[in-house]
């Protein structure tokens, strides 16, 4: 009886004839339903989960790290931000950033046809997830990514400019590139540069924005000679294992599909986070004599970083060497170039970030293998794929840069970026918010 059932197309397309049915007419539809994209409930489970893990890097994953490693008086000031980053990035997003990012325009901005999340209905799909899902996980992206740069001029910019920063740059910085990277016809994508969840759309864009952000505001008062050490380094190895944890949504789940690639971003991922927090351990024991929690943490992250652009893209051996290569180098990023340069980057946003960003994009184009995410690196023959990871750095950093410089410099003028003196110097728990912690 079965066998009725699984009789070849031709042999039913010519029962249907034989019945005076338009049989090729039936064929067509049915090659039409075919290629319609059906939702699949599996990825939008996994998609659903992965979503919620990347919330959590920033609330309360970022908010815990950054909040232990600021003195005890600009506590709630550091998280506070984390927090109101969330709110408002998520409200731009359903206004234009979505639009801008991921909409038809140029290839270098999206359109907005769908400001405000015009056409969005619970049914409609982007792939074979639905499209409500998707949009809520890039937003929890447009999140994590200006939440980062507020590490860089921890202890010194108005909780009121911060949130102007925060809405412009967002909309005029933020969502451009991603659409560059990521959106439909973006110019870097169609060039052929290679960031699989964020390497130059989040950490290297958040990295240059908050050195140009330090920068611009000028160190802290006291700073380096005054005692700036983190009040509570538990709270931070908590945030940074939080952070671990939900970056498996970060890299996995930007296969959007829960199948192979999702499993090797996952497997990759581990690997380098292990690899650099060991690598950064060991390069600060070897230094200063003493490895520390601040260092095998901030390691981790570096790793965390590096691996973001490619997790999609590299083996587990490639994993290994980006790790090892990013514990070391941005533990220089943070100390070494960080006094050579003599800028005051708080909590080092630009050294892990910025650096790690860096690193990442470079030797994704180094370690790509074609039969992981389509596209062969250096190590199979394919050399130009590193300047083209270089070009799009390149771009990243120059867009970013004067984009986050204009920006500033217009706040400063309009309202004013920093606290004062004063303000400072007591410390912006009080002075801002009116709270404190004892």
């Amino acid at each position: 009886m079965s066998r009725l059932f699984t009789l070849a197309a031709p042999t039913m397309a010519a029962i249907l004839g034989l019945a005076g049915l338009p049989a090729a007419a039936l064929a067509q539809e049915a090659a039409a339903a075919a290629a319609e994209p059906t939702l699949s409930s599996g990825d939008t489970a996994w998609m659903l989960v992965a979503t919620a893990l990347v919330l959590f890097m920033t609330i309360p994953g970022l908010a815990l790290f950054y909040g232990g490693m600021v003195r005890k008086m600009n506590v709630l000031a550091i998280v506070m931000q984390s927090f109101a980053i969330c709110c408002l990035v998520s409200i731009l997003w359903f206004f234009a950033g979505y639009s801008i990012a991921f909409t038809e325009g140029t290839p270098y901005f999206g359109g907005l046809s769908k400001f405000m999340l015009a056409g969005i209905t619970k049914d409609g799909l982007s792939g074979v997830i639905p499209e409500t899902v998707f949009i809520v996980f890039q937003m929890t992206f447009a999140i994590i990514t200006p939440a980062l740069i507020t590490g860089a001029f921890a202890d010194r910019m108005k909780f009121s400019s911060m949130l102007v920063f925060t809405g412009l740059w967002s909309l005029i910085v933020y969502a451009p590139i991603t659409h560059w990277v990521w959106g439909p016809g973006g110019y870097l994508a169609g060039d052929g540069v290679l960031d699989y969840a964020g390497g130059t759309v989040v950490h290297i864009n958040a990295g240059v924005a908050g050195l140009v952000a330090a920068i611009v505001l000028g160190k802290r008062k006291g700073y380096p000679n005054e005692n700036f050490a983190p009040h509570n380094l538990v709270l931070s190895l908590i945030g940074a294992s939080m952070l671990w944890v939900g970056w498996f949504g970060f890299n996995a789940g930007s296969a959007v599909a829960a199948d192979g690639r999702a499993g090797m971003a996952m497997l990759v991922t581990q690997i380098a986070a292990a690899t650099a927090a060991m690598s950064w351990l060991l390069v600060e024991w070897a230094t200063k004599g003493k490895p520390s929690v601040l260092g095998i943490i901030s390691g981790a992250v570096a790793g965390l970083v590096a691996i973001t652009p490619a997790s999609g893209f590299v083996g587990p051996t490639g994993a290994l060497v980006i790790g090892l290569v990013a514990g070391v180098v941005c533990y220089w990023g943070a100390t070494g170039l960080k006094r050579a340069l003599g800028y005051d980057d708080s909590l080092d946003a630009f050294g892990v970030h910025g650096v790690g960003g860096i690193v990442g994009a470079i030797l994704t184009g180094v370690f790509a293998q074609e039969a992981i995410g389509g596209t062969a690196g250096a190590l199979e023959g394919n050399v130009g794929q590193i300047w083209t990871q270089v070009y799009g750095i390149l771009a990243t950093v120059a867009y970013s840069a004067v984009g986050s410089f204009i920006i500033l410099k217009v706040i400063d003028v309009v309202m004013g970026l920093r606290v004062d003196e004063d303000v400072e110097r007591d410390g912006l728990d009080l002075a801002l918010h009116g709270e404190t912690i004892h």
